[in-house]
């Protein structure tokens, strides 16, 4: 099993990081910032917590002007590039409140060592038209990192971060920013504001209906981000997105004239896997784009059901063509689901539509039934 990522943050890590401030300023005291750092609860902190103790830390030894603790990082933060320098933006984050300026012009140069996609979020929840106008303004700059960041930082919804409430509820502020950055050449920043995309429809969908039906055929990097930034409402098979990629939206009847799903084991146990095999085949006289999904109904701990998707085949398939293929499912439990043993239904969805079902009863983990765990 890989080892955690807080786990970086190692004493030789700690040690080296030390050693290295104290050269470009003499008075850091390095054993006292290594013991704040590693102290009481250390071990039980997660990645985010001990990025935030490695900042206390550096808050507490270096110089107590915010403006003489930045020069002090940006002496050495050249040197320290990569993910486990969070705490450079964090640091910003934490003691930079009342320093606007200062603190934009140091996230803006700290992003491209790690990333201040976390550390600008307070600054847009205080200050939000004002930080809204530099992330504007970074939307046309030199580098690929600040120009990420100006997309990234303003996602409503970005994972690992507070949800900036202002923009699920009216995201237009952020429209103007996304529309500079709808063709940039660094497939980096466009992944960002294909996620922004993304964000926005899941409280707004009519919005980026509408952005995504004016940015088509803008250019091909911008097809890209409006396929990438609708995939939420293409999961959710929403007529108007479907209808603007190219997927036929008819009923499955008139796309469809057999389809099966058929399971190698009708049953499995909690911690096994189970193998799907389906097949269809058209009834259409013209070529479709087709989407098909296996639909997993998991039985909750209550005895309701919560559907997951799995995407098995997005293509074009020709006129009165064939479709087949196989798809495992594994019952171990995971982080973001726990399985519980009854009737599990399972569907064959064709555009989001249902085109057939089977089902698999689930028992516990260790109860032994013949057949039950297909290889």
């Amino acid at each position: 099993m890989a080892e955690p990522l807080k786990a970086m943050y190692d004493l030789p890590f700690l040690q080296q990081f030390a050693a290295l401030v104290h050269s470009e300023w003499e008075p850091f005291d390095r054993e006292r910032f290594v013991q704040l750092v590693i102290g009481e609860g250390w071990e039980q902190l997660e990645l985010k917590g001990r990025i935030r103790r490695i900042t206390e830390s550096l808050g507490t030894l270096l110089p107590s002007s915010y403006e003489q603790a930045l020069d002090v990082l940006y002496a050495i933060d050249e040197r320290c590039v990569g993910f486990p320098y969070l705490f450079f933006p964090d640091f910003v984050e934490v003691y930079g409140r009342d320093y606007w300026e200062q603190s934009m012009h140091a996230l803006e140069r700290f992003t491209s060592k790690s990333t201040a996609e976390f550390a600008i979020r307070p600054f847009l929840m205080t200050e939000t038209e004002r930080t809204m106008a530099r992330m504007l303004a970074w939307a046309e700059h030199e580098s690929e990192h600040v120009r990420r960041l100006a997309s990234e930082g303003c996602r409503p919804r970005l994972p690992w971060a507070p949800a900036l409430a202002m923009f699920k509820l009216d995201p237009s502020p952020i429209l103007p920013l996304l529309e500079k950055l709808k063709c940039d050449p660094s497939l980096y920043v466009r992944k960002s504001v294909a996620n922004n995309l993304n964000d926005i429809a899941k409280d707004h969908p009519g919005i980026i209906r509408e952005v995504a039906a004016a940015w088509r055929g803008t250019h091909p990097w911008t097809d890209w981000i409006i396929r990438h930034g609708s995939r939420t409402l293409i999961r959710a098979a929403d007529p108007q997105t479907l209808a603007l990629f190219g997927y036929k939206n008819d009923a499955v009847s008139d796309m469809v004239a057999e389809a099966r799903i058929e399971m190698v084991s009708e049953e499995a146990v909690i911690g096994g896997k189970s193998e799907a095999h389906y097949s269809l085949l058209l009834c259409s006289e013209e070529p479709l784009r087709l989407r098909i999904e296996l639909g997993v109904d998991y039985v909750k701990a209550n005895g309701s059901v919560s559907r997951k998707k799995f995407l098995m085949s997005d293509k074009t398939v020709p006129a009165g063509g064939s479709l087949q293929g196989s798809k495992r499912i594994d019952w171990k439990d995971l982080s973001t689901r726990k399985h519980y043993p009854g009737r599990h239904r399972l569907l064959l969805l064709v555009n989001g539509g249902q085109a057939a079902e089977t089902a698999v009863m689930l028992h516990g983990e260790g109860i032994a039934k013949e057949g039950a765990d297909s290889p």
